[in-house]
């Protein structure tokens, strides 16, 4: 039973993998994502040396957030810290299933 678990999450992994980069594919032919006149590629809203960016930001109702900054730093630290434990457990699991064989 094992393998035929291997063998269906293989399966899986390249279907989705297969499934993203044919959606990446349809995105760039459909050029989705560019901001007109602008020659920055795709995601060009993500950067701020936009010429004019100031303009394309609402005047009122600007998003301050009431979290403070260290908050923000803390959530990322322990975020990459269990990133890094799943990481370890799931290579002790791979380890592990690999003497199994």
């Amino acid at each position: 039973m094992p393998d035929r678990k291997k063998m269906i999450f293989r399966i899986i992994t390249v279907l989705v993998a297969v499934i993203v980069i044919l959606f990446a594919v349809f995105i760039m032919v459909r050029q989705w994502g560019l901001v007109e006149g602008y020659d920055f590629g795709g995601g060009a809203y993500y950067y701020i040396d936009i010429p004019g960016f100031q303009q394309h930001l609402p005047k009122d109702n600007i998003f301050t957030s009431q979290i403070p900054v260290w908050v923000h730093v803390a959530l990322f630290f322990a975020w990459g810290w269990l990133m890094w434990r799943l990481w370890l457990w799931l290579d002790k699991r791979s380890e592990g299933e690999e003497d199994d064989e």
